[in-house]
């Protein structure tokens, strides 16, 4: 019987990448050449790019001989692969990334439904569930649409699924301290975020933590996934390492980069 909660995260996923697919679906071609706050990544480049790491997804759950070959390429080059995944689809006329994007999310939710619910699958951190493969999909499908919205000048609707790029979030904390050669706290931090339709609160750790974050939940996600820079969010903070956790958290495995400058007001 398939688990209650993959099932959940998997229409998350499949309807994250449709609210996408609305803002992209019936651009004008010149406009997948706009700009996104990502230096030199242009609306296309996003769009190639989750078309790039769904087909990794994808040769993960299908054909693991396949991905070993894939993550191999990207080890011989791990400063450009993902650049070069990127261009690889950008050469292509929009109407044809935006097909081959739409078949391969269809391909990828498949296998996701069919993966075995106790199997992991291989990727280029530890193995994962397909379950946890479809949240870590949807952060990075929403973070993505972040850049794609704000190259348009969109303001997108923050919704419950949110809550999966939460739960990342907090659960990268000791790797945002890796890796910039960081040791991380002892013990776990409480993080308490509004949910975005006002039903209540989300809540991380342990309720007697002595670090806390708290704050909208659509802030802390646009801060770990590095879509806004922190002074422009309503997050606070109690205890000097919950504090410091937040000028280098990140959901998102690889290099930080730049981040956002600030924009000048919290939201």
């Amino acid at each position: 019987m398939p688990d209650p909660s993959a099932v959940a995260v998997f229409t998350d996923l499949r309807d994250e990448s449709l609210d996408l697919d609305l803002l992209v679906g019936a651009l004008p071609g010149p406009d997948w050449a706009l700009p996104t706050p990502a230096s030199g990544w242009s609306v296309a480049h996003q769009i190639a790019h989750l078309h790039w790491t769904d087909r990794a997804a994808l040769l993960s759950l299908t054909d693991a001989e396949g991905f070993a070959e894939m993550a191999l390429a990207a080890l011989k080059a791990p400063d450009t692969f993902v650049d070069e995944g990127a261009e690889e689809g950008v050469r292509l006329a929009p109407a044809e990334l935006l097909a081959r994007w739409r078949s391969g999310r269809a391909a990828l939710d498949a296998a996701l439904a069919a993966a075995p619910p106790g199997a992991r699958f291989p990727w280029y951190g530890p193995p994962m569930k397909a379950a946890s493969m479809a949240s870590a999909r949807l952060m990075e499908t929403w973070a993505h649409g972040q850049d794609v919205a704000d190259a348009l000048g969109v303001r997108r609707a923050p919704t419950a699924r949110l809550r999966h790029v939460a739960r990342i979030g907090t659960r990268t904390r000791d790797y945002a301290y890796a890796l910039r050669g960081l040791t991380p706290p002892e013990g776990e931090f409480r993080v308490e975020l509004d949910a975005p339709d006002g039903s209540g609160t989300w809540a991380y750790g342990p309720a007697d933590a002595a670090g806390r974050v708290t704050g909208p939940a659509l802030d802390f996600c646009l801060l770990v996934t590095r879509r806004a820079h922190r002074a422009d969010l309503a997050l606070t903070t109690t205890g000097p390492e919950a504090d410091r956790w937040l000028d280098i958290a990140q959901a998102f495995a690889g290099p930080a980069g730049p981040g956002r400058a600030p924009a000048g007001g919290a939201r």
